[in-house]
């Protein structure tokens, strides 16, 4: 499991409770935490903490049979190498980042051995614990090129808690997902706030033009939006009153550094590869890449000394 944030210590915690031989690749500083005081995973089914394998960087150990990367898009390049040593002839890659850049990347590091795959939780890392604060917990894996998915992997994802679903077409399963994400990620970082709040000012027909322009852009990729996907996105992001915003907004406010170059960037640029016009994204991405410029000026700026 590479990385044990949110999803990876979830989803990590699960197959352990299962039985699997479950270990964490991880920065020096979070496995000298796990290594003291265990994995706290706090789920609507209880709270416990397990005592897990981790390692670090460097560490030896032999090829694994399964490689899950949970790390944002943004670590992606560095946890590439890091796993690199751990990759065997026969190891099996499964990212569940938001996107579709990242399996480019992965398919040119380990050509043949990724798989196509997908997770759906609601969980945060607070202070060291991993808390997920619904029941939902859904992965959906599927094969990536021509060859079939081992039937290994799902056998060692199939566990209790987890919602598994093995997909023919894992890539339109993705996509959908990337849809959704990138229209939440638009409304809220757009108008800066809550889905609630942009519709108490106004923005409904705007938030409705959001999910039609990114939904035209995974048509014109071969990979429609479904019906029921069309209606969840129509639901989530245009509820009254609704406190919902996205974590891609809550970073840009946090400061912290974004995957907005991964979901928002990325799909742009494949609008434009396919001749469609995306508006309100292009606006959103000029107002994310204006607020990364000007806090990298203004931390250039500080004094050295």
């Amino acid at each position: 499991m590479v990385g044990a944030g949110a999803t990876g210590g979830a989803f990590g915690s699960l197959l352990h409770e299962d039985g699997r031989d479950v270990t964490y690749l991880v920065r020096t500083h979070r496995a000298e935490r796990l290594r003291r005081e265990g994995l706290r995973f706090v789920s609507p089914s209880g709270d416990r903490t397990h005592q897990v394998q981790v390692l670090t960087t460097g560490e030896a150990a032999e090829a694994f049979d399964l490689v899950i990367v949970t790390v944002k898009a943004s670590a992606l390049p560095t946890a590439i190498e890091d796993v690199r040593p751990y990759v065997g002839r026969d190891t099996v890659i499964l990212p569940v980042l938001n996107g579709m850049a990242h399996m480019d990347r992965l398919e040119e590091a380990f050509p043949g051995q990724t798989v196509g795959g997908l997770a759906k939780i609601v969980a945060t890392l607070d202070e060291g614990t991993v808390r997920q604060m619904t029941e939902l917990t859904t992965l959906t894996v599927g094969p990536w090129t021509a060859a079939a998915l081992p039937t290994a992997v799902t056998d060692a994802l199939r566990v209790p808690g987890i919602d598994l679903t093995v997909s023919d077409d894992v890539a339109g399963a993705m996509w959908e997902k990337w849809v959704f994400i990138a229209a939440g990620g638009v409304v809220t970082c757009l108008f800066r706030g809550p889905v609630g709040a942009t519709i108490e000012a106004g923005g409904l027909p705007r938030i409705l033009e959001a999910i039609s322009e990114l939904e035209a852009v995974a048509d014109a990729a071969g990979h429609p939006v479904s019906a029921s996907g069309h209606a969840q996105s129509v639901t989530l992001l245009t509820q009254p009153g609704s406190a919902f915003t996205t974590s891609l907004y809550r970073d840009l406010i946090a400061g912290n550094p974004t995957e907005a170059e991964h979901i928002l960037g990325d799909l742009a640029r494949r609008a434009r590869l396919l001749g469609v016009p995306t508006p309100l994204l292009d606006l959103t991405l000029i107002q994310v890449r204006s607020d990364a410029i000007q806090r990298w000026n203004a931390e250039a700026a500080l004094p050295t000394g």
